[in-house]
């Protein structure tokens, strides 16, 4: 294959992952990097040999020379920097969360089909391979029709020492962490109609909630229920792990701790370990994760040859947003949001 260049823009904490999971695809070259803080994009275009570094993405893009942008800004700036790819013709990969607001997702989205490019959300939960494993048992019919299932995230793990950021907006959980779990919950289930959700913050020293409960009715007619925790004080701390239980019309599904998928059907009960790969440039407890970039990132580069739109859509992920959007709403009000009041 041709050689595929890209520009990143943000050179922060999450940001080096996704430079070493470019440099693992043979046939991408990263040329441009891009922060306002020229010493943070001289700690990453040092570590990855980039010449070309910018304080402006004005600039970056004038200059040009890249076949697509990867935004690992924080939110506020995601509209601006994915109009501005749009305005040149580059195909773009934009951080979660989305967009500050529902409106300012649409109007990205709009942008990017104006202008005739792919934009995808990095997204990369759903690419864990535990899900991916989650998800081939569902598509293989083991378990039959599911009619009820459970996406779990429970953690005490310090986040913010790391993310300092995290600790003073007043959003948090559900915009941060929630969206993966939410995102997971309609890959595996589908697009969900109704949401019902309750928060609460428990840790006195942050702006935001780090406890959120959700209920999702999914217009197939399965209920599930997305649980987040910053909070929860365990023995055995699981983090960054997702637990998954699924029942189903035969038989049902468990994804428990240290990566143990239990499936239980009519033919009997299978026990397996789907553990994700732990890359050279990874570490535990974060491999995981890491792993998930490195593959949410080949898929990009696959349905880019191709000229195919990504799973994790800008179009697509607005239905994950929306959910962010109805369980903020819902928890505010104390009542079930409609999903068709937020789309439209």
């Amino acid at each position: 294959m041709a050689k595929i260049k890209g520009a990143l823009i943000g050179c922060g904490f999450f940001a080096v992952n996704q430079m070493h999971g470019w440099q693992d695809i043979a046939n991408v070259e990263m040329v441009a990097i891009c922060d306002r803080d020229p010493e943070r994009f001289r700690i990453v275009g040092d570590q990855f040999g980039v010449a070309r570094r910018y304080q402006s993405a004005e600039a970056m893009f004038a200059d040009g020379g890249f076949d697509f942008v990867d935004i690992a800004t924080t939110v506020g700036s995601h509209r601006a920097l994915v109009e501005l790819a749009a305005s040149h013709a580059v195909p773009a990969i934009c951080q979660k969360p989305f967009a500050p607001t529902l409106e300012d997702a649409k109007a990205m989205v709009a942008a990017a089909d104006g202008a005739g490019i792919p934009l995808m959300i990095h997204e990369n939960f759903r690419w864990q391979t535990p899900i991916l494993a989650v998800k081939a048992v569902l598509d293989r019919g083991t378990i039959g029709m599911p009619f009820w299932g459970r996406v779990s995230f429970r953690s005490g793990f310090d986040v913010f020492s790391g993310q300092p950021y995290l600790a003073k907006g007043k959003r948090f959980i559900i915009e941060d962490l929630g969206i993966h779990s939410l995102d997971i919950a309609r890959f595996l289930f589908g697009d969900a109609h109704r949401m019902t959700a309750r928060t609460a913050r428990i840790n006195p020293d942050i702006a935001g909630e780090d406890v959120a409960t959700m209920l999702l009715g999914h217009d197939n007619g399965i209920t599930s229920i997305v649980d987040v925790s910053y909070a929860s004080k365990l023995p055995e701390e699981p983090f960054p792990q997702t637990f998954v239980e699924i029942d189903g019309s035969t038989g049902t599904l468990r994804l428990g701790k240290d990566y143990k998928l239990t499936v239980h059907g009519p033919e009997g009960t299978t026990e397996s370990l789907v553990a994700p790969k732990l890359l050279p440039w990874a570490s535990r407890p974060w491999h995981n994760i890491q792993e998930s970039v490195a593959l949410i990132q080949k898929h990009w580069v696959e349905r880019l040859a191709a000229r195919q739109e990504p799973d994790t859509s800008g179009r697509d992920n607005l239905q994950t947003f929306a959910l962010v959007e109805a369980a903020y709403l819902s928890a505010r009000r104390g009542e079930t949001v409609s999903l068709v009041d937020l789309l439209g």
